[in-house]
């Protein structure tokens, strides 16, 4: 395959190396199921003017021999086109089109459930210059102050156990959702948990949960690939949680 130059512009916190995006996560997962690798730039919600080129103000974004695309989903079957001699994202039963479901509803369902558990520390992960936004962004969205979520978390925790609920259906007959290797699916899912895991100290599935063992094995997949990845470790200026992460 001819050598290309791939650039990915992905969401960072205060410190640069925790790339916390759920969205972004979806990305990385795929580039790395099909052996690729990109170049990563950091950026923040702050510096929409370092992406104006892809005519988009979020990221991800991929930059493939100088041709800008944006967007998870397209970034996914923009992969699928034009690395065809890689690693497909989905093999069988309709292809990556057989993964739209899934990730609606990571995107629409899940992502809010988990949002209302996790913004607190994710306001705290972010560099001072996106904290103005990011509060006045997230708190229109949830209808109340990112202070007073805590208060809320149990109840928001039992949503969350409810809106998992299928998930965990599925993963207690198979190993992935795909079946018996991962696909563009499960890292839609898998996503929203690696924004959790890199930001947050709270358990969100219990060690018994069948989510639990496939969100291990996705974190083992590729070397240990997300396993790996820098995750912020809340610190004792009033950011703990009586649950470890588990």
């Amino acid at each position: 395959m001819m050598e290309r130059s791939l650039v990915l512009f992905e969401l960072a916190g205060a410190d640069q190396s925790v790339r916390f995006s759920p969205h972004c996560w979806k990305t990385r997962m795929a580039l790395a199921h099909k052996g690729l690798t990109a170049q990563s730039v950091p950026w923040r919600f702050t510096d929409k003017a370092e992406i104006a080129f892809s005519e988009q103000t979020c990221v991800p974004v991929l930059v493939d021999n100088g041709v800008a695309v944006s967007d998870s989903w397209r970034i996914a079957q923009h992969l699928e086109t034009h690395f065809s001699q890689t690693p497909p994202l989905a093999r069988e039963n309709g292809g990556l089109a057989a993964c739209a479901f899934v990730n609606h509803w990571a995107d629409v369902t899940l992502l809010p459930a988990l949002a209302r558990v996790i913004i607190p520390d994710v306001y705290h992960v972010l560099h001072p210059k996106d904290r103005q936004y990011f509060r006045a962004s997230r708190e229109a969205r949830l209808g109340m102050a990112i202070e007073q979520l805590p208060a809320h978390r149990q109840d928001y925790l039992n949503e969350l156990k409810r809106v998992l609920a299928p998930l965990r259906g599925t993963l207690r007959g198979q190993p992935f959702l795909a079946g018996h290797a991962p696909s563009y699916a499960d890292y839609c899912v898998f996503g929203m948990f690696m924004w959790s895991h890199c930001v947050s100290d709270i358990a969100i599935v219990e060690p018994d949960d069948p989510i639990h063992a496939w969100r291990e094995r996705l974190l083992d997949l590729f070397d240990g690939f997300a396993r790996k990845a820098p995750v912020h470790h809340l610190t004792s200026g009033g950011n703990t949680h009586d649950q470890p992460r588990v």
